[in-house]
């Protein structure tokens, strides 16, 4: 199937949706107003991820007069660094039993328990070998640590939540005590303050997990992640949210928390003083008015905190997938929707500064290419990747700083190193090597070397 094509899975029009990828709205006056700075709608947003929803097919002209317009607009904005950090993925257990049908990421977790003697490929790291594995990594200069889990059922907020969790008489709870596991995870607030060690900012905890943290009890989003802050949590990340219009979540993620609650969590988070990322993980089932519906809630979302610190638009990994294997998808996003997610998320998200382009989804030339339709910020170095990978993701699993350095300079672009909450920035200067982090607590300018396995 052609690449001009708006749906490049065939399967996608079997779903019986209420939101259609239909308006009253027209391609030319959307581009208007997008030039013209104006707050998009839906409709505009529709129009513009289109190129026209008069037409079947993406229109490459069109396309390239909205990369434009949001190539322009990241000018405006943010100007011409394009900026990275240096950062470990440290993801604690594989363990799952929500069932998402885009994730092959988890393992079932009846696998773990000592009673079974299935293989499996899976695996949960106890608190002292998550310190052990950041301590290491710190060594190298990073500063970041990202940590996203699958909901290991002995997995409890802390000792409080445990006693009620062990003493509660409902079977619904998802839960096992940790003895009947091969390897205890501890709690999520022991697992924070193993990572939280040496000044690193330690990046983690999705309102799913939330949710996890405060099953079968009556506390508050802001009470799980004030606790969570106190053991060492220093931002959210605002994965987990895939498509926030719970018709597709229906069809890909049912196990998951509904739309409101994914909001509700990111707020308190907001409310307890945590800065947060955004996302979209689009190119499955979902039409063009569910990606633009999903950019409206994240824009009021901001409007209401003005906590989030990016946006991260994750095109969909199929091979490796129940969604692919089962037939509902026949691929993901096409390289055109690809382009055209990072140029209106830059058009319609008009209160969040920064926009991702992941070299994990889409690749070092496409990556590259995604900074002239909008994006500014490149990733980091993530010394491991799990998740993309297991879903047959292949573009890799690390990078330098001498790489980010040489591919940003080579579009005419200046690299900065950067934070986590973008509030420190640092220019490289290409003709100064050798190039590695600064800003750590342990970052010397030294370049990154492999960590200890």
């Amino acid at each position: 199937m052609s690449d001009a094509s708006r749906s490049p899975n065939v399967p996608r029009d079997e779903f019986d949706f209420r939101h259609r990828p239909e308006t009253d709205q027209s391609f030319e006056n959307a581009l208007a107003k997008a030039r013209d700075g104006e707050r998009l709608t839906v409709d505009d947003g529709v129009e513009l991820l289109t190129t026209g929803t008069d037409h079947e097919r993406i229109d490459p002209v069109r396309k390239e007069q909205v990369l434009e317009a949001a190539d322009r607009r990241r000018a405006e904005v943010v100007g011409d660094e394009v900026t990275f950090v240096a950062n470990l993925n440290n993801n604690v257990t594989t363990a799952c039993n929500t069932g998402c049908l885009f994730c092959n990421f988890k393992d079932r977790s009846e696998k773990f328990r000592s009673a079974n003697d299935e293989e499996h490929g899976g695996f949960t790291k106890t608190p002292k070998e998550s310190r052990r594995i950041v301590e290491d990594a710190l060594e190298t200069g990073i500063y970041e640590v990202t940590s996203v889990s699958g909901l290991h059922p002995a997995f409890a907020l802390d000792d409080e939540h445990r006693e009620i969790m062990e003493s509660s008489e409902r079977d619904d709870l998802n839960y096992r005590p940790p003895a009947e596991y091969d390897v205890d995870p501890g709690t999520y607030c022991e697992q924070m303050t193993a990572m939280s060690v040496g000044g690193v900012h330690l990046h983690s905890m999705t309102p799913e997990e939330a949710y996890h943290a405060r099953r079968g009890t009556d506390w508050s989003y802001e009470e799980v992640y004030g606790r969570l802050k106190e053991a060492g949590l220093n931002s959210v990340p605002g994965t987990a949210a895939e498509i926030l219009v719970d018709e597709v979540r229906a069809e890909i993620c049912p196990g998951k928390i509904r739309t409101d609650e994914w909001l509700e969590a990111m707020e308190a988070a907001a409310s307890v003083g945590l800065p947060m990322t955004s996302t979209i993980m689009y190119g499955h089932v979902e039409n063009e008015m569910h990606r633009v519906m999903h950019l409206e809630r994240l824009r009021d979302l901001q409007d209401r905190t003005g906590n989030v610190t990016e946006f991260v638009p994750l095109s969909f990994i199929h091979p490796d997938t129940p969604l692919f294997e089962r037939g509902m998808v026949s691929g993901g996003a096409t390289t055109a929707e690809d382009e055209l997610m990072i140029a209106v998320s830059r058009l319609f998200l008009d209160n969040i500064d920064h926009i991702q382009s992941s070299w994990v989804k889409y690749g070092d030339e496409q990556g590259l290419k995604m900074l002239a339709c909008g994006a500014d910020d490149f990733m980091g170095t993530i010394l491991s990747e799990e998740i993309t990978k297991r879903a047959g993701g292949g573009y890799g699993e690390a990078r330098s700083f001498a790489e980010y350095v040489e591919m940003i300079s080579a579009v005419g672009r200046t690299p900065v190193e950067r934070s986590t909450d973008y509030e420190q920035r640092r220019q490289i200067d290409p003709d100064d090597p050798p190039f590695g982090p600064e800003l750590g607590p342990q970052a010397d300018g030294t370049p990154l070397v492999p960590r200890r396995e």
